[in-house]
């Protein structure tokens, strides 16, 4: 990488640790993500993943490992718990442009990073508590090292490239090991299509498979066999109900359009992504998009066959987010910086464009960093609130909460036993959707005993209410009074979103009795 890369590679650095330390944990994401990786630092236990102390198995547990060691380093921060993401996204931009160096050459290479690297997608994704960036950072070092192998020569009779191969192979376990099985489907669908495309099955035979998949299970499975042995039933809620059924069912959130991801794609890497777009329809025109007629054509045609099976398999289930597609951006990047060599080299004003366009995502995502806090201050956070507990918990207190669920409020507060949650769960076990409570319920299911401690009915409220130690908080609704709280509950303050109560001890005679 020369100066002038190094230099900007660095400044991306620093601009997304900046990012990173900015604003306070957003809800309910980024309060669920990295309080289940500070509760292995309370607890202890760095096997399962844990949502307020129950099992929670919806995702493998590597982003809460990187999660739970950065805190372990640097302290229990939202920047330290967004600090893995941010080196993901790094090592994203970074890995991309050391095999496109190789495949397409220097000066395209260093575009589509630059490109990569400015957009919104890396500047609010990198620096943001989930699995998406990992998992996507992992596909594409998985695609770029097999490219990496196979490029060694087209031939037939050569072997693709052992290391690079192997090193693909590791990738997908890792990716196998943040976000369950596309880690390694992805990445085998993308490569499958291309070597369909350019007639290279016998190669696929001498790829190192003995090694690779030793690599592979070596890595990933470990923690499934354990997990399984230890939870009966885990590995097919996870797989099953988490990945099978939400990709093919229709009962989960966030449904959308079949055209989402290519709308969100174009924000996602805008303004970029405009260039992309003319170089799609320039090859289209000339009857090349696919078509290989020079040494280049094969890892274009890999690019737009990456961004086609990505696109294509996220589109298919109703339930979508945003950051699914975070997979196809790194060739979306790649045709972007191949558009622009096609309109913009040989400008004089090339670089000065360039460098203005870099700036709309960058200011885009500082005012929506320095904005969002205050966006979502009645939509749940419970920042302040928790800020006021943390100052005046003892040891052996108890918190309640009732009405909604605070995704914030342990990792602020510190907590260091789960919250105590009051829902009419006979009823909602019925009939509840897909929903937190729905998520603490199948929770529960892995571990009863817990859940009956953690768990509890409305009745709960007035058990507590005049036992030494305990603290409640109920979501603040105006109009609405509950007397169960108001009557039994002192006041101790209102925040934005919740309000905090405390319990008033009566002496033990006089307490009632709690029923199960």
């Amino acid at each position: 990488m020369s100066r002038p890369a190094g230099l900007w590679f660095g400044a991306l650095a620093v601009l997304l640790l900046a990012l990173s330390a900015a604003r306070p944990l957003s809800v309910p994401d980024e309060g669920r993500y990295a309080e289940i990786s500070r509760w292995m630092l309370v607890s202890g236990d760095w096997l399962v993943p844990r949502l307020n102390g129950l099992p929670f198995f919806h995702k493998p547990p590597l982003t809460h490992w990187l999660q739970a060691a950065s805190m372990s380093v640097f302290g229990v921060h939202p920047w330290a718990a967004r600090l893995p993401g941010v080196l993901l996204g790094l090592l994203m931009v970074w890995f991309g442009f050391i095999v496109v160096r190789q495949l397409l050459g220097a000066a395209l290479a260093r575009r589509a990073a630059f490109m990569l690297g400015a957009s919104g997608a890396m500047l609010i994704g990198a620096p943001y508590v989930n699995h998406d960036m990992g998992v996507a950072t992992w596909i594409s070092v998985a695609i770029w090292s097999f490219a990496r192998a196979f490029s060694f020569s087209i031939s037939d009779r050569q072997a693709p490239h052992a290391g690079w191969a192997c090193l693909g192979f590791l990738a997908c376990a890792l990716g196998v090991l943040t976000k369950g099985l596309i880690g390694v489907a992805l990445p085998a669908l993308v490569m499958l299509a291309w070597v369909s495309w350019t007639r290279q099955w016998r190669r696929v035979w001498r790829l190192p498979w003995v090694r690779g998949l030793a690599v592979f299970f070596g890595m990933a499975l470990p923690w499934f066999v354990v997990i399984g042995r230890q939870f009966p039933g885990a590995l097919a809620y996870l797989f099953g109900v988490q990945q099978f059924s939400r990709y093919l069912g229709t009962g989960f959130n966030n449904a959308q359009p079949w055209w989402f991801y290519l709308v969100g794609m174009a924000l996602l890497l805008a303004p970029w992504s405009v260039f992309a777009g003319l170089e799609g329809l320039a090859r289209l025109r000339t009857r090349r998009a696919m078509t290989a007629r020079t040494a280049k054509d094969p890892w274009v045609a890999l690019c737009w066959i990456w961004l086609a099976v990505i696109l294509l398999f996220f589109s298919i289930p109703q339930s979508k987010l945003i950051g699914y597609i975070f997979p196809a951006l790194p060739p979306l990047a790649v045709l972007a910086a191949l558009g622009w060599h096609r309109v913009m080299d040989g400008r004089r004003t090339a670089r000065a464009w360039l460098a203005a366009l870099a700036l709309l995502p960058v200011l885009f995502s500082i005012g929506l960093t320095v904005a969002y806090p205050h966006a979502q201050r009645h939509e749940g956070m419970a920042r302040d609130v928790a800020l006021e507990l943390r100052t005046r918990l003892a040891p052996g207190d108890v918190v309640l909460v009732t009405g909604d669920y605070p995704f914030d409020l342990p990792f602020v507060a510190r907590l260091r036993s789960p919250l105590v949650v009051v829902q009419d769960w006979p009823r909602l076990r019925a009939k509840e959707g897909d929903t937190w409570r729905r998520v603490l319920l199948d929770a529960g299911g892995f571990e009863p005993a817990l859940a009956a401690k953690v768990l509890r009915t409305p009745d709960a409220l007035q058990q507590e209410a005049h036992a030494p130690g305990r603290w409640l908080l109920a979501p603040n609704r105006p109009g609405r009074r509950d007397p169960s709280i108001a009557d039994a509950w002192r006041l101790v303050g209102r925040g934005r979103a919740w309000t905090l109560y405390r319990s008033s001890p009566l002496p033990a005679s006089e307490r009632p009795v709690a029923t199960r």
